[in-house]
């Protein structure tokens, strides 16, 4: 319990925040599992388009440092391996 008004609004504006966070790893997880959902349809053109739309999403909650820049990257990097790896699709 907060001793003072100002912890009582940092536990506040903490709880809010959380929540918002807590939203953004929810898309980053959802933006992560669209393209591997495109590789495993083994379309390479959708997997790629799909590769691309998401990477400004990763890199966004990278920016707002929901994650940290590395893990944004080592993600960005596995999917675009993946879908090189199917062939005929450039990232």
């Amino acid at each position: 319990m907060a001793n003072t008004k100002q912890a009582a609004k940092r536990a506040k504006k903490s709880t809010k925040q959380r929540a918002a966070n807590a939203g953004l790893r929810t898309k980053l997880r959802t933006a992560i599992k669209k393209v591997q959902k495109a590789i495993a349809s083994g379309d390479a053109a959708a997997a790629r388009a799909a590769l691309l739309a998401e990477q400004s999403v990763i890199d966004s909650i990278a920016d707002k440092r929901i994650i940290h820049k590395n893990k944004a990257a080592r993600h960005k990097s596995r999917l675009a391996a993946q879908v090189k790896s199917m062939g005929g699709a450039r990232t």
